[in-house]
């Protein structure tokens, strides 16, 4: 089982990481399988600074103090952003939203960003364009 958590209210004396990461703690004790870390939303005094990897800061405190898995999320858009975060060790996994919602294939052309392949279902295999053959495989 796994748990979202709102790291942050991002509204002064409210909840915040500090808090978030006690919090964490307490679930990696009792068994909890991974932590996806988001935040906001919770009251109207907020005020969010919104730009790329606004929330991967949260996940990477929260990662530093776990052994559980943690999820980040933040305007997370790029292929290559999402590399970064996960190989520079600020979480373990990316979750994305906006981004899948506007490009449902975005893993797809993030492994052909990345030169990577991705296991797919044989009726897949026929969809991939010509000059990426190699990018989807048989599952």
């Amino acid at each position: 089982i796994g748990v979202r958590i709102s790291a942050s209210d991002w509204a002064d004396n409210g909840w915040d990481i500090e808090q978030s990461i006690v919090f964490s703690q307490a679930l990696d004790a009792r068994g909890c399988h991974y932590i996806h870390v988001s935040s906001g939303g919770l009251t109207a005094q907020q005020q969010i600074k919104v730009a790329p990897n606004y929330q991967v800061g949260f996940a990477h405190a929260i990662s530093n103090n776990v052994s559980m898995p943690v999820i980040a999320v933040g305007l997370i858009t790029q292929a290559q952003q999402a590399e970064d975060i996960i190989c520079e060790g600020k979480a373990d996994a990316i979750a994305l939203a906006r981004g899948i919602l506007y490009n449902p294939r975005w893993p797809w052309h993030a492994a052909a960003e990345l030169g990577v392949t991705i296991q797919a279902a044989p009726q897949y295999l026929r969809c991939q364009p010509h000059e990426l053959k190699s990018l989807l495989i048989r599952d």
